[in-house]
């Protein structure tokens, strides 16, 4: 039920943002759509259990919500919308709000809408009685704040900013000192916490009650009525609710620093275009980009009445100078710029300044990608439209920019020179943008009516579906959000990846924050495809599954990234309190080893497994499922790890292991004498940072004495040094057990020198071996719903009390 239809509608809101978990339930009834003036809906509260609980906002959500529903006499299938606080605020405690949020929506099939923190901060002061002039001074870590002006009167709050923001404190503290009406400004916000000193030597002393200084559940239920709300339109589909962000990411602003330096002699990338293997791909621009991308921008308008820009103009925009923020793409075709986009970002607008492609580009996507990169950057910045002028005539970019989402608004007569006129057009944000399985396009999920239509379900495929007793899986370690459903007899109903590999391959590695914030962005549409896909192998005619039919939800615990496994726990929670079905958690570890059953379903302990990935590496006896003795492990680099570090030395990209594999297989493995690490150490661990050592100083040996590497040399050289250890501890581990099967698995079981080595030389030993799909070696929910659907048949369920763990082991 959306809250704008006009009936009263049983709202739960929440807020983890701050050190303060916010939950309030209430009656929201809509007002009259011909009362502009009134609140969006009146609020009748009649629970709330708001509390500080600093770090374990995951743990205690649920069952806050849980007894608020409780003292209302209420179920969650009474639920009819959900509201949650958007931040800004803690990144870790954001996400856990709104990943929860969109569980409980997806789960309970309810709308999810999104408000400010900081509006939700200052309506908690107005119900506090609180009138005047008010600052809100938000928490932002590292010296930061979320600064929030507002306009209390007996009406309500008023905004007197545009978008949310974060600057040093001690510049927003002397910005508020300079009012001429600072006198009366009244302070509020857990940024007093830290920086209450900062404030009262500017003298700003006036402080409202310090209980009112974090966002209540009720302060988010009237700043979403609010009739002059800021948020912009929602429909209420949980896909579209994401996190309140101020800023890029550290490793993305500090790569636009080192980009815009004024060299422009050289690019240094984290990926070296000519051995990356892509054909195509795009980054931020770069100084050294300003020459092309000015000749490439006179070629496109050499005959338009649109001043082309110069390398200085170029260069001007990316120096990180400008006052407004400035966000500069460009798409590269074997080392060579063929494509452009940039833009400004004007409060919460982002003004696109140039679009152009090399003619012989053209039709390929490329102004698409670099139009969602540039728009999704804006969006992280707070803007929620784009606008951009088209000279009239250019009826090519016109109809490109309308198939995105563009309208024209408006026209400047003679903009561009007598009879060049400008178009006027704008876009809400996200844009329209299609998303591909090959190259992900950095957007949220298309617009879609929400909650969809409940097509009534056939007894009999009821019945199948009961019989069949499908449980969804999430996984969310690292860097790709994944769902699959499987069902009781282990087949696998769907499986479902979205990978997010063209985010971190130019910073060379995984960069924590951009995967923690891109599963948030991705975990509700690709549920929504592995239910669709469960739906159509079970040969439904009713629709998706939907989450009512499933047994279970199964999710990774740990290990992993804290950030990225947080996502996928809290949304699994919510799930699954939501839809009324339990909830199992699963060891990411045992995950790998359990991936070996969707090619081998008869494999049976005892056997022995290694685990290489690129966290771990490790030689494990399992005894039974469940029982495993780990006989070693590594003492420093994983043997996935080696791989990228060796392959960044190189210039070869990210992720390391697939370009190094590519390149020996034209090498010779004998090629260069490399260490093999512990091989005769007579125990079971594995050492591989000397031999990482040894191969960056073979490489700087050879540089120095100005030597061409031969690659592929390189590359199989140093993979016989990795594999030739891996054997010796698998068949000693063997001998020493006297089991007589083996398995493999992580992300370098993918790898077919690997695979094919342990093969031949075991098997001559009279070893049975075991090797997963190659599709199931890198992350994956099958290998998650393999061990969920085991743990479900025995019983054994988490709470909802269930954090994250990083450090988990077998």
């Amino acid at each position: 039920m959306s809250m704008s239809e006009p009936r009263r509608n049983l709202v739960v809101a929440l807020d983890t943002s701050t050190d303060m978990l916010a939950c309030a339930l209430a009656w929201w009834t809509p007002r009259a759509e011909d009362d502009s003036a009134a609140p969006r809906a009146s609020v009748e509260l009649i629970a709330q259990r708001d509390h500080l609980c600093r770090r374990h906002a995951n743990v205690e959500l649920i069952a806050t919500i849980e007894d608020a529903l409780s003292e209302a006499g209420k179920q969650i299938f009474d639920v009819d919308a959900f509201l949650v606080g958007r931040g800004p605020g803690s990144f870790t405690g954001v996400r856990i709000g709104i990943s929860t949020a969109k569980g409980l929506a997806r789960g309970a099939m309810r709308v999810l809408h999104g408000t400010s923190t900081l509006d939700a901060t200052a309506w908690t002061a107005w119900r506090g009685g609180v009138r005047g002039l008010l600052g809100v001074a938000a928490d932002a870590m590292r010296g930061e704040i979320y600064p929030g002006l507002y306009r209390l009167d007996e009406t309500g709050v008023v905004r007197l900013f545009d978008r949310e923001r974060v600057e040093k404190a001690d510049a927003a503290v002397a910005a508020w000192a300079d009012r001429s009406d600072a006198r009366d400004l009244q302070l509020t916000g857990d940024g007093l916490v830290r920086y209450n000193e900062k404030f009262d030597d500017a003298g700003l002393t006036r402080r409202v009650d310090r209980a009112l200084w974090w966002p209540s559940g009720a302060g988010l239920l009237l700043a979403a009525a609010s009739p002059a709300r800021y948020d912009g339109a929602e429909s209420g589909d949980p896909a579209g609710v994401l996190p309140i962000y101020t800023r890029l990411s550290d490793a993305e602003e500090n790569e636009r620093v080192r980009l815009g330096r004024q060299d422009r002699r050289l690019f240094a990338s984290g990926v070296a275009d000519e051995l990356s293997g892509r054909h195509l791909h795009v980054r931020p621009m770069a100084a050294a980009d300003v020459e092309a991308a000015a000749a490439l921008d006179a070629r496109a308008f050499h005959d338009a009445a649109h001043r082309p820009w110069s390398a200085d103009m170029f260069l001007s925009e990316i120096d990180g100078r400008a006052a407004a923020p400035r966000l500069w793409w460009v798409a590269l075709d074997c080392g060579e710029l063929v494509g452009i986009a940039g833009g400004m970002v004007v409060e919460r607008d982002v003004e696109i300044l140039d679009v152009v492609v090399r003619p012989d580009n053209r039709r390929r996507g490329i102004a698409r990608r670099l139009l969602a990169h540039v728009s999704y950057d804006a969006q992280m910045l707070g803007c929620t439209s784009a606008s951009l002028e088209v000279e009239s005539g250019s009826n090519g970019a016109t109809a490109l920019y309308e198939s995105l989402g563009f309208r024209r608004c408006g026209c400047r007569r003679d903009y561009y020179g007598p009879g060049a006129d400008a178009v006027l057009m704008s876009a809400a944000l996200p844009l329209v943008l299609p998303i591909s399985d090959t190259r992900p396009e950095p957007t949220a999920s298309a617009a879609r009516t929400w909650p969809p239509a409940r097509q009534r379900r056939a007894r009999s495929e009821s019945a199948l579906i009961a019989r069949r007793a499908p449980i969804l899986a999430i996984e969310s370690s690292c860097d790709e959000t994944a769902v699959a459903i499987i069902d009781a007899d282990g087949v696998l109903l769907a499986n479902q990846i979205s990978t997010q590999i063209d985010f971190h391959a130019r910073f060379g590695g995984v960069v924590p924050e951009i995967a923690s914030r891109k599963h948030v962005e991705a975990i509700v549409g690709v549920v929504d495809a592995a239910l669709d896909e469960a739906s159509r192998a079970l040969g439904l005619e009713g629709g998706p599954l939907a989450p009512t039919e499933l047994a279970a939800v199964g999710v990774t615990q740990g290990p992993g990234l804290v950030g990225a496994l947080v996502v996928g726990i809290a949304f699994a929670k919510g799930f699954a309190y939501a839809a009324g079905i339990p909830l199992v958690t699963v060891n990411h570890l045992e995950g790998h080893l359990f991936a070996n059953l969707l090619d081998s379903p008869d494999l049976e302990p005892p056997f022995i497994f290694t685990l290489v990935s690129g966290g771990h590496t490790m030689l494990v006896h399992v005894c039974a499922w469940g029982d495993y003795e780990v006989l070693g492990e590594t003492l420093d680099d994983a043997v996935g790890e080696a791989f990228d570090k060796v392959a960044k030395a190189l210039g070869l990209g990210y992720p390391g292991g697939p370009v190094i594999s590519r390149l020996a297989k034209e090498g010779d493995p004998h090629a260069i004498e490399f260490p093999r690490a512990m091989m005769h150490s007579h125990d079971f661990r594995f050492s591989l940072s000397g031999l990482k050592t040894a191969v960056i100083t073979y490489i700087d040996q050879q540089t120095k004495a100005g030597l061409v590497i031969h690659l592929p040399d390189l590359a199989a050289s140093f993979e016989a040094a990795v594999f030739d250890v891996q054997y010796k501890k698998a068949a000693e581990a063997l001998r020493a057990t006297g089991v007589r099967s083996y398995c493999l698995g992580g992300g370098v079981a993918a790898n077919p020198h690997l695979r094919q080595m342990l093969t031949e030389k075991l098997e001559r030993d009279g070893i049975r071996v075991h090797l997963p799909p190659v599709s199931a070696c890198t992350d994956n929910a099958a290998m998650i719903a393999m061990v969920a659907r085991r743990k479900f048949a025995q019983g054994d369920f988490a709470s909802f009390d269930v954090d994250a763990d990083p450090n988990m082991t077998l």
